[in-house]
């Protein structure tokens, strides 16, 4: 018998008009230059079949390559499991194969629907996304009818889901609900099953990351070292120039400090840090990055349980007023200080370092790309406490010590970026000396981990003890014990040991 032939489905299709908006959001701070101007007060809902949303649509995923995409990346057993939900329902959809074949189980079938709607944004005329735009050819459109009731036009020239092609850009984004939509496999189901769609006209990328950090960021937890990649494009002027308000300032600023640490040819960190948590990338976070510059450099200067502040939001002078610094600045005094680690690192003939470059003694797996005593697999110079700890103590010593660097005095150039500014502050004698003596003594650690090979017994129980929540506190303590010996940092580790309330637990544990 021939099969019969899919009718065509309608071109035009009829959509519900929501109005939501209030009058207070008026007052809300529009900006094109932000990629968050002024969106329509209302969206759009209707149904599509998954075929033609899969079709026309583009999930544009978050990479390395492309910023502007906010997708996590696709997870196939997640979309496996919700086909054969779609097709079985639970609980039949979780049996297993064999389960599946025995006749007593049928029962078990369901509906498996989805009344969840695909959240997307479709693309206007004017809108650009990675230098490309819809063709004229290939738009959507939507017409406001009368009262709450729309038309959305797909392309004249879609007339055959299977075959159809954008000529440059796909005319709808989605923002939440790939798992769902790349579910759809089995186009003979697709073509049938319609998903509801609550649909945005020609809104700026930035609502979408807004909108995609509400739906599943907020709630949940997802990848955390996505969630900071998306900061930058959910950022606001207002949240930046109040450090000490919103936790989102603090946040979206340490997020940028790493993209520089990491995106600058200059710095120690270039193409170093795993900007996305994937899997057999780099072996430092960009979301254990963020963690410790909120703990150390980005924290608040005061408050209760702050004994030292962030230095990039420290008050100076009579009137307290916060060390005026942008972000290039910021950037710059990390990228130094981390520049000058390593130099002195790679300068070290101290024993933990030479043992560190013997390939053999430490059976490395893959070939290291630098110096093993600063990149290798088994230097915390190179891990999550280490760099933790590094920006802990040196935030510590700048903090207690920003008068006396004057570092009030060093005002942003024309160019301010974070290449010219660390030109700059080479030249800022009194830091500049400060960061490259402290480098110095810091090299002088012994940075091994404890999978190190080599360790005599007494060192592998104290790099032992620098696991788990509290092991970040007795690095710590053992780094600054370190400069107690130091012509230039002793007296000021001592006093930031004291600050800091270990002087006054030796004395209670000697008792």
């Amino acid at each position: 018998m021939k099969k019969k032939s899919q009718p065509r489905k309608p071109n035009k299709i009829q959509a519900l008009k929501v109005n939501q908006w209030l009058k207070g959001w008026d007052s809300v701070q529009w900006s094109n230059n932000e990629h968050r101007r002024e969106p329509q007060n209302h969206f759009y809902v209707f149904s599509l079949s998954a075929r033609q949303l899969q079709v026309l649509s583009g999930v544009y995923r978050r990479s390395l390559a492309s910023r502007t995409g906010l997708q996590r990346a696709h997870e196939p057993s997640r979309s496996e499991k919700i086909a054969k939900y779609i097709k079985y329902g639970y609980p039949w959809s979780d049996l297993t194969d064999s389960q599946r074949k025995e006749k007593r189980f049928d029962d078990l079938q369901k509906p498996g629907w989805l009344p969840t709607a695909i959240v997307v944004n479709i693309l206007a005329a004017k809108d650009t996304r990675d230098g490309e735009r819809v063709d004229p050819n290939d738009l959507v459109t939507v017409r406001d009818l009368a009262g709450n009731i729309a038309e959305v036009q797909l392309p004249a020239s879609f007339n055959n889901s299977n075959t159809w092609q954008a000529k440059q850009r796909l005319p709808i984004e989605i923002i939440d609900g790939q798992h769902r939509l790349l579910a759809f496999e089995d186009k003979s189901i697709a073509e049938d099953y319609e998903l509801p769609v609550v649909a945005f006209y020609g809104l700026d990328i930035s609502w979408q990351a807004y909108l995609f950090w509400t739906i599943n960021i907020k709630p949940k937890r997802i990848n955390p070292s996505l969630a900071f990649d998306l900061y930058p494009l959910l950022r606001t002027e207002d949240w930046l120039e109040r450090f000490e308000g919103h936790k989102v300032y603090r946040e979206t600023r340490a997020q940028e400090l790493v993209e520089i640490l990491w995106s600058e040819k200059d710095s120690a960190w270039y193409d170093r840090i795993n900007m996305l948590g994937e899997s057999g990338g780099p072996s430092v976070t960009q979301a254990a990055w963020v963690r410790a510059l909120l703990k150390t450099y980005v924290k608040s200067f005061e408050g209760r349980g702050i004994s030292i502040g962030g230095l990039f939001g420290a008050p100076v002078g009579q009137d307290k007023i916060a060390i005026p610094w942008n972000k290039s600045q910021q950037a710059a005094l990390l990228i130094y200080l981390w520049n000058e680690l390593r130099d002195a690192v790679r300068k070290s003939k101290a024993k933990w370092a030479l043992e560190l470059r013997d390939a053999k003694k430490q059976e490395y797996k893959k070939a290291v790309s630098g110096d093993p005593a600063f990149v290798g697999p088994y230097t915390m110079l190179n891990n999550d406490q280490g760099i933790s700890v590094v920006l802990n103590v040196t935030n510590d010593l700048l903090f207690i010590n920003r008068e006396k660097l004057r570092l009030q005095e060093w005002n942003p150039n024309a160019e301010s970026s974070s290449a010219s500014e660390l030109k700059d502050l080479k030249k800022k004698k009194i830091l500049a000396d400060f960061v490259f003596k402290l480098a110095k003594e810091l090299s002088k650690f012994d940075w091994r981990s404890s999978a190190a090979k080599g360790l005599s017994e007494d060192d592998l129980v104290l790099k032992l003890s620098y696991r788990g929540g509290s092991g970040y506190k007795q690095f710590r303590r053992q780094l600054l014990k370190h400069l107690f010996i130091s012509k230039d940092f002793g007296s000021l580790a001592r006093e930031t040991y004291k600050i800091l309330g270990f002087a006054k637990e030796d004395a209670k544990n000697a008792r």
